[in-house]
């Protein structure tokens, strides 16, 4: 009797140890496997690669500077290469597929000598765009519009009469900029500024002669008057008055 006590007893302890024992086989056989870094080998020719990069990289010294780009100035390097030369900073551009902002016009003046004395010249500002050219419309002539190349900010056209507008546009291959306050300009005047300052200095210059002239003569007329009186005192004495006379 008492054997088979100890016969249940021992079935008992193997029963109970038996789940333990296959969670410990489990936990040991999900443990992840011990694996040693991976080591990566760089070739000679990519550390050279890397090494003419940084050498070729323009190194910047304190804050960026903005390049020094005048939008106003044609015939210049564009943006993008002095940036390139001198690790200074653009102002931003908007993409090529999409059409160009309105440029800025400067002026619209008269040329009056030379070989296209009798024309307008315009002068306009590049947009912070993607261009290939400009386009000058005259109000009333759409059709007749004026082409000027991506890198010019002037350029010549015909006459026009006084309150007509102008207005220049930049184009790309996704179309043209919408006209704009600032991109249009209307011809306020018939002659240059130049002869208007001319005529001035000459009407100036005729009044004070004139004015030189008128004083002059009255001068002259009070010494000629002042001369005369003094000539008629002294030959108009007292014929009775005598240096010679009695006590």
């Amino acid at each position: 009797h008492v054997s088979l006590n100890l016969t249940v007893l021992l079935l008992f302890l193997i029963a109970a140890l038996l789940p333990s024992s296959h969670l410990f086989t489990h936990a040991a056989s999900a443990s992840p496997p011990v694996t040693r870094p991976r080591i990566n080998y760089t070739s000679l020719d990519d550390y050279e690669d890397e090494v003419f990069v940084k050498k070729t990289t323009p190194v910047r010294s304190g804050p960026p500077q903005l390049c020094k780009f005048d939008s106003c100035s044609e015939n210049q390097e564009p943006c993008d290469v002095l940036e390139a030369k001198h690790g200074c900073l653009c102002p931003g551009v908007s993409r090529a597929n999409v059409p160009p902002h309105a440029p800025r016009i400067q002026a619209l003046l008269p040329i009056n000598a030379g070989a296209d004395s009798g024309k307008l010249e315009i002068q306009w500002c590049a947009p912070s765009s993607v261009v290939s050219g400009y386009r000058v419309v005259i109000e009333g002539s759409e059709g007749d519009a004026f082409e000027f190349r991506d890198a010019a900010r002037r350029g010549v056209i015909r006459t026009v009469e006084v309150g007509t507008k102008v207005c220049v546009e930049a184009v790309n291959n996704a179309g043209s900029s919408t006209p704009s306050a600032f991109s249009c300009m209307r011809f306020d005047h018939s002659e240059s500024s130049d002869h208007k300052i001319l005529a001035g200095v000459i009407g100036g210059g005729v009044t004070l002669l004139l004015i030189l002239i008128i004083v002059a003569v009255i001068l002259w007329k009070y010494t000629t008057n002042k001369k005369a009186k003094g000539d008629s005192t002294d030959g108009l004495g007292n014929p009775t008055y005598s240096t010679e006379g009695t006590l």
